[in-house]
């Protein structure tokens, strides 16, 4: 059943399956090629049934293994689209949707802490030296990690067209990062939002390093229940954990709390497709409750809200890249993580980061930039302030 389905999709490079036997098969010619050495054959029919979320959950098992985890991706993410639309299990997963984007306050702060509050230490083992955990911005010429990030800082920042003195809130701070830089660079008062503890601990701990405690006040607090307003407000990478359902509430906060004259800057994963659903092994293991959306959704539920779209951008494989590079770190660090952590957990996050990149660089998934204001002339009228 799986050489049948091989044979018929491998179109695009090849692969070579290795089985407990010692028998070898072969699938397609050329590059990109890649080799998947099965260890247990009675994961065959699994794979076969239930592929997208039984590949990661097998390589967690350690069902299989693979010389190149990230070109094994490759191969499979050109030869293997996503379950298309009008499919009947694309169907169910819709109907299902609303139940795993279940984001209630009490559930959010779970379903952030499953992730975000795990050892600070892994972490830094991957990122950059700011803790930056989204996607860096790749212009021409730049080539390492922490100037890609500290470049998606600077890009922001010009996007919200900062003054000095002006109040900015930033919805999903993480460790911090974005909103030290804010208040050094533009001399603003910042508010930083989280709903983990070990990221609001880690920020705090940053704000008081570079004696900033009069100027940041990083929160364990929901967007939902800020009670101040704005000049600016940004969210780098919240967005995902927000689900279809509270998009409306999310974006009536971002109206409610900005100033007449305010702009706000939404940076989050998106889809260049139609909506669909959460891939079921991310959503079990790594962000549950998340959400990736496509472009009508968000616009349908800023529509619904006094608010101006004044600019939208699209980066397309700057994700790519960032999750190529948090790859390679993290095989840096793995022999000593494994120690700490386990086989498994390692095996876990290098298939995620793997699977994301081949998502980001073969699949429709890009990086949203939406600019919005409350009224039209709150940003400059030609992009050339970006330059």
């Amino acid at each position: 059943m799986l050489e049948a389905m091989l044979n018929r999709h491998i179109t695009e490079g090849a692969l070579e399956v290795r089985y407990p036997d010692g028998r070898v098969a072969s699938f397609g010619a050329g590059t990109p090629s890649a080799v998947f050495d099965l260890h247990h054959s009675r994961v065959l029919r699994r794979l076969v049934m239930d592929p997208q979320f039984m590949l990661g959950q097998s390589y967690l098992d350690g069902a299989w293994s693979t010389p190149d985890l990230r070109a094994l991706i490759n191969v499979l993410m050109r030869n293997f689209p996503d379950q298309p639309p009008g499919t009947l299990q694309h169907a169910l997963q819709m109907v299902l949707r609303p139940l795993q984007q279940w984001n209630r306050r009490a559930t959010s702060r779970r379903n952030v802490a499953h992730h975000y509050d795990l050892d600070e230490q892994l972490f830094r083992a991957f990122l950059d030296d700011d803790l930056q955990y989204s996607c860096a911005y790749w212009p021409d010429g730049v080539n390492d990690l922490d100037a890609a990030q500290a470049a998606k800082r600077a890009l922001i920042r010009k996007k919200l067209c900062l003054q000095p003195g002006q109040r900015v809130l930033d919805i999903g701070c993480g460790w911090g990062g974005l909103a030290i830089e804010i208040a050094e660079q533009s001399d603003a008062q910042v508010v930083g939002l989280t709903l983990s503890e070990q990221q609001a601990r880690v920020a705090r701990e940053r704000v008081r390093e570079r004696g900033l405690t009069e100027q940041v006040d990083i929160r364990l607090q929901d967007y939902r229940d800020v009670p101040e307003r704005f000049d600016r407000i940004v969210s780098v990478g919240m967005f995902e954990h927000v689900g279809v359902r509270y998009y409306r509430r999310f974006f009536r906060a971002l109206q409610e709390h900005l100033t007449p004259d305010g702009i706000a800057l939404i940076h989050t994963i998106g889809r260049s497709g139609p909506p669909t659903v959460t891939n079921p092994w991310i959503r079990r293991y790594i962000f549950p409750g998340g959400y990736i959306p496509a472009m009508s959704e968000v616009a349908a539920a800023i529509e619904k809200q006094r608010l101006v779209v004044a600019d939208v951008e699209v980066l397309r494989l700057h994700y790519a890249e960032t999750l190529a590079h948090w790859f390679s770190r993290f095989q840096q660090v793995r022999e000593a993580m494994v120690e700490v952590k386990g086989e498994q957990f390692c095996r876990l996050w290098e298939f995620y980061l793997a699977a994301c990149e081949g998502a980001f660089r073969w699949g429709d998934l890009v990086v949203f930039h939406f600019q919005l204001s409350q009224q039209k002339d709150a940003i400059p009228l030609t992009r050339d302030y970006l330059c």
